[in-house]
């Protein structure tokens, strides 16, 4: 049998890591997943253990390397979950766990005095492109100083999940903008380098990791690397970014107008905008790609839901869950249900909201409850693409990534509730799959519409607006009607949890 020469990508996200060989045509020769878990040692807390993100990526790599089909590899591409903090000393051993992107909600304080501290909100977007936000990296360095001051004592560096594998790999140090830019307030969005007064604010002995853009080869295969995954020394490794950019990237989405809508443990979307965009309850971020500019938002919870649904109701399959929901029919025989289950990103800002599920009988059945859930998600998809249109951005094509894009109940949901079509292409496993894109394109590798063509269309139906429209405008009243309720519950919690 003839081996194709290959690329492979890695991707560490919240659940899992996972891996691809891909030939340079776009074939997927294997692919390669490991399970893990974050850790929640205290409300708001979210943390992984970062020495997991590397033990789990050599396995994938030797698992990928014996595959029977497998061929020479060209290049290695990397990505993951972020923006998060991993703070190491300059030999690169972690101080502590990696406080995770936006999921992590501990830095309020944090936010509240450095926006005050650095001008107000207003002037924070127009340096950085985004708002301070449980999202940013600035407020979570600013709460490591005040409550675990020996993290950042001394000369440190600062890690990504990426950035982690990419040193791990080859000794490189180093971070692309893309993900600087959601280093918020240490990156200047305008000048696309880093803004030396507030990394003095936030960051007093980081060493500044060089920029780099997605694509870029920040090195070979350390011989050390090399004797761990069963690579060849030397072979380039391509800087990826962030899971979800990559994702845009898995799918061709990083044209002006199109939406890259992430199914997965958390939804996220970015949009590629003609030029720079600020919004309060979004992100503005640079590109993937280089010239390229983004509003984005994120959903704390939505495949996390349905997970933990499933869980309760003792672990039945995915398939007959998605059966029963199809059954239920819209509305779901009057559930609403809001998906803030920890807390909220976009458009809400709300580390504090929670999840609420309204309307509840003894007549409602599991096929209901998960209807509900999945409605919800779409609820929360539309609110995002009003706050991105509200704020300048345009959608002119959406396109599906992520495992949930494979069922077609989800995917048909989020089409009927926004109105708006979905692009399903041939390969839907995401940001893995967008490093060993860019991995082929530094080796001269096909574009992406070779790679992974559009195969599918998910129209929404007619016969359904009306019932969606009105349920989103009682989707919309009930995050304020509950606020006072859940903030309480939120607050007693944190008290009980410090006792």
């Amino acid at each position: 049998m003839l081996r194709q020469a290959c690329v492979l990508g890695v991707d560490i996200g919240t659940s899992s890591s996972k891996g691809v060989l891909v030939a340079l045509d776009g074939t997927i020769v294997a692919t390669a997943t490991r399970e893990h878990e974050v850790r929640r040692p205290a409300p708001g807390h979210v943390e992984m253990d970062a020495h997991v993100w590397w033990d789990e990526a050599a396995g994938i790599i030797r698992e990928l390397l014996a595959a029977p089909e497998a061929g020479p590899v060209r290049a290695v591409g990397v990505s993951g979950m972020g923006p998060c903090v991993l703070v190491t000393d300059l030999a690169g051993e972690p101080r502590r766990p990696a406080m995770l992107y936006g999921i992590d909600t501990r830095a309020t304080a944090q936010i509240e005095r450095l926006t005050g501290a650095l001008g107000g909100a207003e002037v924070i977007r127009e340096r950085c492109g985004s708002s301070l936000s449980t999202q940013a990296v600035g407020p979570k360095l600013a709460w490591l100083a005040e409550h675990e001051p020996q993290a950042v004592a001394g000369d440190w560096r600062l890690f990504q999940p990426s950035t982690w594998l990419g040193w791990h790999l080859t000794g490189a140090y180093y971070l692309d903008h893309h993900s600087a830019s959601q280093c918020t307030p240490m990156y200047d969005a305008g000048a696309q380098g880093w803004y030396g007064p507030w990394v003095g604010e936030v960051a007093a002995g980081l060493q500044l990791p060089p920029l780099v853009w997605p694509g870029d080869t920040i090195g070979g295969v350390s011989p050390a690397a090399a004797a761990e995954t069963g690579l060849t020394a030397g072979t380039p490794v391509i800087a990826g970014t962030i899971d979800a950019w990559s994702e845009a990237i898995s799918v061709g989405a990083f044209r002006v107008g199109d939406l890259m809508l992430m199914y997965g443990t958390t939804m996220f979307l970015i949009n590629t905008v003609d030029r720079p965009l600020t919004s309060p309850t979004l992100w503005g971020t640079v590109g993937a790609l280089p010239g390229t500019r983004n509003l984005a938002g994120g959903m704390a919870t939505s495949g996390a839901i349905t997970g933990w649904l499933r869980e309760l109701f003792g672990s039945p399959g995915f398939p007959e869950l998605l059966e029963l929901a199809d059954e239920a029919g819209p509305g779901a025989h009057g559930l609403l249900m809001l998906p803030y289950f920890a807390g909220e990103r976009t458009p809400v800002a709300d580390p504090d909201a929670r999840g609420v599920l309204a309307g509840l009988t003894v007549s409602h059945t599991r096929g209901d409850l998960y209807r509900a859930a999945l409605e919800a998600t779409a609820f929360g998809v539309r609110h995002n693409v009003a706050a991105i249109e509200q704020a300048g951005g345009h959608v002119e094509r959406i396109v599906a990534v992520g495992g949930g894009a494979q069922g077609s109940l989800w995917t048909q949901l989020v089409s009927d509730v926004t109105g708006l079509a979905q692009a399903i292409p041939a390969q839907t496993i995401g940001a893995s799959f967008g490093a060993a894109f860019l991995a082929a394109s530094a080796v001269g590798g096909p574009d992406i519409e070779q790679w992974n063509p559009i195969v599918e269309t998910r129209t929404p139906r007619a016969t359904v607006r009306a019932d969606y429209d009105e349920l989103y405008a009682l989707y919309l009243d009930l995050y304020p009607a509950t606020v006072p309720t859940v903030h309480a519950l939120a607050a007693r919690e944190r008290h009980r949890a410090t006792r």
